[in-house]
């Protein structure tokens, strides 16, 4: 029975941002808490897996709860403080060091879905060690309509190739960026690297280019959906969680899976993560109503018009 929730899991985080105009000072931040935003425009019931520790606000929680995000499935513990990353960008905004990670609770996150959403339609396994998505994926009722989104980074790559790729193999869609594509495939060429990823298991192959849009390959060929140029790019991060929760929001909505539903689903995906650049961490999200989400939306459909 197909239904409309929409599984996260991924980090809940404290973020300090450095760019050549702004530091940020410790701020909201964290993979699931993007995607969970963003996903927060479409029409699904949305829950989140995460953990958090004792110095993580109620003001962060409740401005997730106003989005009517489900948060039973986080755990705050109350000894140990959250996740902590600082990075600091690069003058093209393109790049970016990693100053400092802690992971703090993260280091022992032993996930647990709530009952109600282990029959998720559509679930997204975010930026975290493949250990715990396998955790994830093994909690969840059988559901033969779900598809399963996956979101991962070089990091896991370097240190766990084996359990990503047996994570992998389990998920249709998988969204990565060009270098990351690159460095799974072996291949230098972004063609023959989506099609050594097929291999490796999902459907659907999602490359992003950041400035340059997003190139989707699945075997009826190609579709490219260009990012909306921006004036001005405030802060670049979590703009890749954004779209996989533009994307995976649209997904749970939808009573099919298809080529289709998921070319309209990127382009959602584009839109959301066009509002986050636009603020400093989640401010612009937070500060843009579904109103003013569609009518982003509205200006990448015009510019992909031909009329």
């Amino acid at each position: 029975m197909n239904n409309k929730k929409l599984l996260i899991v991924g980090t809940m985080a404290f973020d300090e941002i450095i760019t050549p105009n702004i530091a940020s000072g410790k701020i909201l931040g964290g993979a699931a808490t993007y995607i969970g935003m963003a996903a927060a425009y479409s029409k699904a019931e949305v829950a989140i897996v995460s953990v958090v520790g004792n110095d993580f606000p109620d003001k962060y929680m409740a401005c997730l709860r106003d989005r009517n995000i489900d948060l039973s499935g986080v755990e705050q513990q109350s000894e140990g403080v959250t996740f902590y990353w600082k990075g600091k960008y690069h003058k093209n905004m393109n790049k970016r060091d990693t100053l400092e990670t802690q992971l703090n609770v993260l280091a022992n996150f032993n996930p647990k879905v709530p009952h109600h959403f282990k029959d998720a339609q559509t679930v997204i396994l975010g930026n975290l060690d493949p250990n715990v998505q396998q955790q994830v994926l093994d909690q969840l009722a059988p559901n033969p309509n779900r598809i399963v989104l996956l979101d991962t980074m070089n990091f896991w790559m370097d240190i766990q190739l084996n359990k990503l790729l047996a994570v992998i193999k389990q998920v249709d869609i998988i969204t990565i960026n060009d270098e990351e594509a690159i460095q799974l495939s072996g291949k230098n060429n972004l063609v023959q690297a989506a099609a050594a990823i097929h291999a490796m298991g999902p459907a659907y192959v999602i490359i992003k280019k950041g400035e340059h849009g997003a190139l989707l390959f699945h075997k009826e060929g190609p579709f490219y959906a260009p990012a909306l140029p921006l004036e001005e790019v405030i802060d670049p991060t979590g703009a890749g969680d954004s779209f996989a929760g533009g994307l995976s929001g649209y997904l749970a909505t939808q009573t099919n899976s298809t080529v289709t539903e998921i070319k309209e689903g990127i382009l959602l995906g584009t839109a959301a993560a066009s509002i986050c650049v636009s603020g400093l961490g989640t401010k612009a999200l937070q500060d843009t109503n579904t109103e003013g989400f569609y009518r982003q939306l509205k200006k990448l459909e015009q510019l992909r018009s031909v009329k």
